[in-house]
């Protein structure tokens, strides 16, 4: 006898929700046991990675316009 786990049903908002708590760090405990009930670890990967890839080009181009004569 097989037991399966029931399909996760968690959207791309609630994911991108999740790594921006995940990025300031605070997170309340009852949100993020619902967040590992209802997403996917390749969804939060895939979301931190391009959060982090938007991240670093904010900030160099931050510093370029900073920086501009």
């Amino acid at each position: 006898m097989t037991i399966t786990e029931p399909p996760r049903k968690g959207s791309i908002w609630r994911t991108v929700k999740a790594v921006a708590w995940g990025f300031f760090g605070v997170r309340k405990n009852s949100d993020y046991q619902e967040d590992i009930k209802k997403l996917t670890p390749l969804h939060i990967i895939a979301v931190g990675f391009v959060a982090v890839v938007v991240f670093v080009v904010g900030l160099i181009l931050l510093v370029k316009f900073v920086v501009a004569p």
